[in-house]
């Protein structure tokens, strides 16, 4: 058993996409037409960490309470983990680029930590070795 996509809504594909790819370095896995369930398109996006299995589907908004739900999808608690073996490159990297961190790096017993912000406003722990 494994865990093979998590959901992320969008507002839109495209930019999205351009974020988890060029700014965090993900592999565009997937990104074909389809339609949603009465028939109106959409596409079928999935991103991965290279080397992952486990990706993101990037759901762009279909609706009022799905558009409500962009960069609040666990309540305003970090819900997404980034694990990175080099921390300080990735976070140069990541600011340089733009990507709003709203907590400076600290050390934790597990590692270094930062938090920052995706594309559509989760929050995530980016996270180096201890």
């Amino acid at each position: 058993m494994q865990l093979d996509l998590v959901t992320i809504v969008v507002a839109e594909y495209d930019p999205a996409i351009a974020f988890f790819t060029e700014v965090l370095g993900f592999e565009l896995a997937e990104d074909e037409p389809s339609l949603t369930s009465d028939g109106r398109p959409k596409r079928w996006v999935v991103v991965r960490p290279p080397g992952a299995q486990t990706g993101l589907l990037l759901a762009r908004a279909d609706g009022n309470e799905q558009a409500a739900a962009i960069g609040n999808q666990v309540a305003g608690r970090v819900g997404f983990f980034l694990r990175v073996n080099d921390f300080d490159a990735t976070y140069r990297r990541m600011v340089d680029a733009g990507v709003e961190f709203v907590r400076p790096p600290r050390t934790e017993a597990y590692g270094t930590v930062a938090v920052f912000r995706d594309i559509a406003g989760n929050r995530w722990d980016l996270l180096g070795p201890a």
